[in-house]
């Protein structure tokens, strides 16, 4: 359960109190005594970031972070200073604070509220313990001059979408199927207020959806085709952006079985790119975005039935190219095939998808970075390199030389599924090149979507990535 957060018209000092300082002037503000001044001043020679006292009927917490060169690190910095104080809190069973600044930017503090509402999830729901409430704040009480109601929902919002992305993510394979992910689709639909529409295999064969019809050909699960749409009556745009989210719920690989020791351990994260497509499509609904916005998921679980696809079969896809499969643990880019041929028929402004879809992608930048590339208009491409700065899900992108076309020529078909052993995310882009005739950019979020270790405010499993950045962009749309 995320806190409630309220304005405040001042702050006390005799509640719990988490104070952002921007210098040391201000510590008048916070009625020290000579001996806490004393300390705090010390502290702040010795660069701590963040300084808490005990005042005994209530605790102070001062948090003074360094500004960077750039806007967008210093966000990220203040971001990341959340966390650390958030153990404090759970530590001390603080379950009302009060988050206070009036010299450092709004636009840091609010920054720094997003990385505590952040840091505060947790997925339990399979735990027969769960961890004490108490730990956790339910109240905010936020205290700063250019405070507005619209922005603190704005971000109070955005939170919730991200964590709706982790549950998704985190959900395990015995649970969430293709039909069970769309329903937990429908649901948030409802409560964030965007449409839903299920395709199940019936409507799916008559779409002719070959690459997506093959994945699932080993399962015993059906497969499902989501439609998202976000269309209010103010839309700012006459083309909608489209979404694309890989939704393999797991992946063995198929009958190229994952062969690496530990790598099936994560592939229920398979289909973070689906989450993040349904946690931006809740944050642009639940915010009252002026941006029309459809969000397509083809979801399945890829697994070595007796019926499954063999290497060297050949598949027909959605939009009538022949595809040669040499390697059944390259999937993703068959169900995204066909989606992106059904984006055409809504005559999109842009179309963005999101897959983990290649380990060269990790090997790459890790998960530091998301790995990008397409078709987009520099304008385009500009305006989504900025929202990535802003939400610290940055992009790098990758060319698409002619060149790597080779790499996926086939001997009996169209094209085949794999390319060399080099150049591995780009050979993915440049197939799905292949079934797209609008604007468009790729999103390989193999990197970050699931993290095996804690870091900072996106937590250990699960990270959400991709829901912030595109709602970030989706938002620039709004100041056009």
């Amino acid at each position: 359960m995320q806190p409630s957060i309220h304005i405040q018209q001042t702050f006390s000092t005799a509640k719990n109190l988490i104070y952002l300082l921007k210098d040391q002037q201000e510590l008048t503000e916070l009625s020290l005594s000579e001996v806490e001044n004393r300390y705090v001043s010390e502290k702040l020679t010795q660069d701590k970031t963040i300084i808490s006292l005990n005042r005994y009927d209530s605790l102070l917490f001062i948090i003074r972070v360094k500004e960077k060169e750039e806007h967008h690190s210093t966000l990220e910095a203040y971001r990341k200073a959340a966390p650390d104080l958030l153990a404090l809190l759970r530590k001390e069973g603080i379950r009302e604070i009060q988050l206070a600044s009036q010299k450092v930017a709004g636009a840091y503090a609010i920054a720094f509220l997003e990385g505590l509402m952040l840091s505060s999830y947790r997925f339990e729901k399979y735990k027969s313990k769960k961890a004490d409430a108490a730990q956790q704040p339910e109240r905010i009480e936020y205290f700063h001059p250019e405070a507005k109601e619209e922005q603190l929902n704005e971000v109070a919002r955005l939170a919730l979408a991200t964590w709706a992305a982790r549950d998704l993510v985190n959900e395990p394979a015995v649970y969430l199927t293709a039909t069970q992910l769309s329903r937990e689709i429908e649901q948030l639909g409802e409560e964030a207020g965007f449409n839903v529409e299920v395709f199940e295999e019936a409507k799916i064969q008559s779409l002719k959806m070959g690459g997506l019809l093959a994945v699932n050909a080993g399962s015993q699960q059906p497969p499902t085709f989501t439609i998202l749409e976000y269309k209010p009556e103010n839309a700012v745009n006459l083309q909608p952006v489209v979404l694309v989210g890989k939704g393999v719920v797991y992946d063995t690989g198929g009958l190229s079985l994952k062969p690496t020791a530990g790598s099936m351990d994560m592939m229920k994260s398979d289909m973070a790119g689906a989450a993040a497509v349904v946690g931006a499509l809740y944050a642009v609904a639940a915010n009252n975005l002026p941006v029309h916005v459809v969000g397509l998921i083809p979801a399945t679980d890829n697994r070595p039935g007796e019926n499954a696809i063999t290497p060297g079969d050949v598949i027909t896809m959605c939009n009538g190219k022949t595809v040669e499969i040499l390697n059944t643990d390259a999937e993703g880019r068959l169900i995204l095939a066909d989606a992106l041929t059904y984006a055409s028929r809504y005559n999109p402004l842009l179309v963005i998808d999101l897959a983990t879809l290649t380990g060269s992608a990790v090997r790459a930048i890790g998960p530091e970075g998301i790995v990008c590339m397409g078709t987009a208009d520099p304008e385009q491409k500009q305006a989504l390199f900025e929202a990535g700065k802003l939400a610290y899900e940055r992009l790098v992108e990758f060319p698409l030389w002619e060149e790597y076309e080779k790499q996926i020529e086939s001997d009996i078909a169209d094209i085949k599924n794999i390319g060399g052993t080099n150049a591995g995310a780009t050979t993915a882009g440049m197939f799905l090149k292949h079934f797209v005739n609008f604007p468009w950019m790729h999103l390989d979020i193999a990197g970050p979507a699931f993290l095996t270790r804690p870091d900072s405010y996106r937590g250990k499993g699960g990270t959400g990535a991709g829901v912030r950045l595109l709602y970030q962009f989706i938002k620039s749309f709004e100041k056009k």
